[in-house]
């Protein structure tokens, strides 16, 4: 096993780097190849993955999640934005990728050099990108988002019609796919409204079939749906929290899936001050911790500009030298106190896990999630920039 950290976060001053910050995120690839290989044997080699590495693959690195993910096989990959797509591109990732937020004005012509897809849910974008691909003399693929339910993005399924009448007019874009996407997959009380949304998709096909386009991809499946609904995979699914084994708080409600996926992503950090503080003493910004006995308190260097959720104060738990210790005081911006009274032999410099394993004991972003009233995804993503990724190699 070997680490590389991101080159992101190494500042190169020629010969030598720069010291850092002793906090950091550490990204196991070799556990985020084995989610993906999970999905695989899920769905079966005849159903194409796309491997969804938006908002810089949830926090965990798009560009070395997708280098390790193509390496795998993902068939396509999913970001939300062009930009994004680019930035794959330049780091030499050759699998389509499709942009499921579309493209803004003016970007056609980068989305069409650089091969991206795009999903289109207007007919004015379908025409604009049409215009593009026939200046640069190219046929430009393009998945079609039909709106079955969700309210979002999509051409809604009621004016399916209008709208394929006005794309059979575009001769130099070619619907490679259609998808839409589900509202409560992750729901079984829900499960009727996700059957209705699976109707009125395949209605949809329907409709492009009597026009005479077959696209090549049916898409349809989220990180909820792949495991949860069979009938919804068609021939392409997209996973995406699953791949970085988040699922507990989408899938857990499916009990009998139990699928055997591990958190890619941990946490970490180090003591950075110990002090002894007396009762009845306060901590933190507004007082509203009062120390109830004499307490060894830990200066940790993070804080919620790293994605330690504020909500977290005075209620989160982190784990130093395999015992949870209680976050105390509210998190500041860059520092965060931790009660470390019952830890022994607790120093300066011990590491503190605040999402990953220390000896038996875990700490998951559904963990946090829960407590802070949120998502996995939103403790990932929330990770900033300005924690160095380290990367878990084989």
């Amino acid at each position: 096993m070997s680490f590389k950290e991101s080159e992101t976060s190494v500042a190169n001053n020629s010969e030598q780097a720069f010291a850092h910050r002793p906090t950091w995120a550490e990204i196991d690839l070799n556990k985020l190849a084995a989610n993906f290989r999970e999905v695989r044997r899920k769905v079966g080699t005849e159903t194409s993955v796309m491997a969804v590495v938006k908002a810089n693959a949830y926090g965990h690195g798009a560009v070395e999640c997708a280098q390790k993910l193509a390496s795998e096989g993902a068939d396509w990959f999913g970001v939300a934005l062009p930009e994004e797509a680019f930035q794959l591109r330049e780091a030499g990732i050759e699998q389509p990728i499709l942009s499921l937020g579309g493209f803004w004005a003016g970007q056609e012509a980068a989305c069409i050099k650089h091969r991206v897809v795009p999903v289109i849910y207007r007919s004015e974008m379908a025409e604009t990108f049409d215009a593009a691909a026939r200046t640069a003399g190219v046929a430009a693929e393009v998945f079609v988002k039909v709106d079955t339910g969700m309210g979002r993005l999509g051409v809604r399924y009621a004016q399916l019609s209008e709208f394929l009448d006005r794309l059979c007019s575009c001769q130099n874009i070619r619907v490679t796919g259609v998808m839409t996407h589900f509202a409560a997959a992750d729901e079984p009380e829900l499960n009727s409204y996700t059957e209705k949304q699976i109707a009125r998709f395949n209605y949809s096909l329907e409709q492009f079939a009597t026009r005479g386009i077959n696209p090549t991809y049916r898409a349809a499946s989220n990180s909820a749906a792949t495991f949860a609904h069979t009938s919804a995979r068609f021939n392409m699914v997209r996973p995406g929290g699953v791949l970085y084994g988040l699922w507990r708080d989408i899938l857990q409600p499916i009990a009998e899936l139990t699928p055997s996926l591990q958190a890619v992503m941990s946490l970490r950090t180090r003591i950075a001050l110990l002090k002894s503080v007396a009762q009845g003493q306060p901590l933190g910004y507004g007082c509203t911790f009062r120390t109830e006995r004499e307490t060894t308190v830990a200066t940790l260097p993070v804080g919620y500009h790293d994605g330690l959720m504020r909500a977290l104060s005075n209620q989160g738990r982190v784990i130093v030298r395999g015992h949870l210790a209680p976050i105390i005081g509210r998190i500041s911006m860059d520092l965060t106190l931790i009660d470390v009274t019952d830890v022994p032999e607790v120093a300066t410099g011990d590491c503190v896990t605040l999402i990953g394993e220390d000896g038996k004991l875990s700490i998951t972003a559904e963990d946090i999630a829960r407590q802070a009233s949120t998502l996995s995804y939103e403790i990932t993503c929330g990770i900033s920039e300005r924690v160095p990724r380290r990367y878990v190699h084989e």
